[in-house]
């Protein structure tokens, strides 16, 4: 177990350019926080590590993966680890979240980082329904928003926003997406992954025409996730909630 200000030298796994990485918030009653401990140590072997976190409350820590290729975590992450955490008596509350981080270096410019965080600001009802939460700690703040057209181009622009936001672009190579709720459900994690790596994937080849013809609406997005197989985790998180396309 890690103290909370741990940050060791991150550890690629899969292909990049895009890499994401996982800090996921576990409730973790005392009289079984070491065999927790020792169970998740042993599953992630080295693909991940834990940290105190004295915000999870009653109690418990933060599982966080070094950086993964989207197609590496759902390959090799070791999903199983979450269902055995729950059969232990671990869990989840509305207290605790999920952030993925998504390495800057996996979009193709400043102005793809925008597009990205502009999908995303201007989907906020379905994003937050995706998530399942709205926190004080994630919002979607307008100070933040009025100022993407900065933050994009680096950390460095950043200064003088909160950093519990939406998207807190306030770390150097990534930027983090702080909106969802935390949960011990594969599908629902999986999804967290998805959604990340397919809305930077959409966002990637936009250009004003495609704009102007609505591709920042929430349905030209989800028919396009529905489109490709890669992101199926996504796509029955949307069909569950209600949030897929009409196609």
């Amino acid at each position: 177990m890690r103290n909370y200000s741990f940050k060791p030298d991150p550890r690629f796994h899969g292909e990049g350019p895009l890499f994401l990485g996982l800090e996921l918030e576990i409730v973790v009653p005392d009289d079984i926080h070491d065999a927790a401990v020792e169970l998740a140590t042993d599953r992630l072997a080295g693909l991940g590590y834990l940290k105190r976190d004295s915000s999870i409350q009653p109690g418990g820590f933060e599982l966080v993966s070094h950086p993964m290729s989207y197609s590496y975590a759902l390959d090799r992450f070791p999903w199983a680890l979450l269902g055995e955490l729950e059969d232990l008596g671990c869990g989840t509350n509305a207290g605790v979240g999920l952030h993925v981080h998504a390495s800057r270096a996996g979009f193709a410019s400043p102005a793809h980082v925008f597009r990205w965080m502009k999908l995303l600001y201007r989907n906020e009802s379905e994003v937050t329904r995706l998530a399942r939460r709205r926190s004080r700690y994630a919002p979607f703040d307008r100070a933040a928003r009025s100022r993407v057209k900065d933050t994009a181009k680096n950390h460095v622009h950043a200064l003088g926003l909160d950093r519990y936001q939406a998207i807190n672009p306030y770390p150097r190579h990534t930027l983090e997406l702080r909106i969802f709720a935390a949960s011990l459900d594969v599908g629902r994690v999986q999804a967290t992954l998805a959604f990340t790596a397919a809305s930077i994937d959409y966002t990637r080849a936009l250009r004003i025409p495609d704009v102007r013809a609505g591709a920042w609406e929430w349905a030209r997005f989800a028919t396009w996730v529905d489109e490709r197989p890669a992101y199926l985790p996504l796509t029955e998180q949307l069909r569950e909630l209600e949030l897929a396309c009409a196609c």
